[in-house]
């Protein structure tokens, strides 16, 4: 019986915990192969980490699963045509279509979200409706055979909903307990909803530097897929 094949897409600008969470989960799904690629399969820097040693895009010939996390790279790769083909390409025939943070729009931008709810950063939510897509605010949101996280961290509890669905409950609690996954963390600041007023203002301004390119990039994957 051929392994289940999950399929990490990177682009340049990803950020890595996008992926490198998700992955520390789902590496221990069993009877899998998990695949990180690029297109080309060039190395991809990181917030100063590089990922190397990459499968090409465009070589692999199919998955279950796919997964595309998020980053500021993202506004680049929904305008890459030869990126976007593969995620295409890939997705058409996966069982599974998912996303961390903002790849979720990647997933809008190749046409996989219309009519479907989904999640993404706290900060972009408001460019999913562009793709057809209803927007979740929960953590981790479902929709049949598409699974999205919102931002960041989320990736972690998606990839556990991810990996329930694969191999069972208690498999999946049994990794979770083996990462001692049990956040507790040390300020109530990790949604807008929650932030002091002046936090949420210096990082909604610090998000709005990229407001302009990625809402001109929604617009015009958006005016592809009509």
């Amino acid at each position: 019986m051929a392994k289940t094949r999950i399929v990490f897409a990177l682009y340049p600008g990803v950020t890595h915990l996008d992926f490198t969470g998700p992955h520390q989960v789902l590496v221990r799904t069993p009877d899998s192969e998990v695949v990180a690629a690029s297109l080309g399969g060039i190395d991809i820097e990181a917030e100063g980490l590089t990922f190397s040693n990459l499968a090409d895009l465009a070589a692999i010939d199919r998955c279950d699963v796919l997964c595309i996390p998020g980053g500021f790279g993202t506004t680049a790769a929904m305008q890459d045509e030869a990126f976007m083909a593969q995620i295409r390409r890939l997705g058409a025939g996966a069982t599974y279509l998912t996303s961390v943070c903002t790849g979720s729009l990647i997933l809008g931008a190749a046409g996989f979200l219309k009519g479907r709810r989904a999640a993404t950063h706290w900060a972009w939510r408001g460019e999913l409706p562009a793709f057809g897509a209803t927007v979740g605010d929960e953590r981790v949101v479902r929709d049949g055979n598409v699974i999205t996280g919102g931002g960041v961290t989320a990736g972690i509890d998606f990839a556990l909903v991810l990996l329930e669905e694969l191999a069972g409950r208690d498999y999946a609690e049994a990794i979770q307990l083996g990462l001692e996954y049990a956040p507790a963390p040390p300020f109530e600041a990790g949604r807008p909803e929650l932030a002091r007023p002046e936090v949420l203002a210096v990082v909604q301004a610090r998000m709005a530097a990229a407001g302009a390119a990625r809402a001109a990039a929604t617009a015009a994957a958006a005016s592809k897929l009509a």
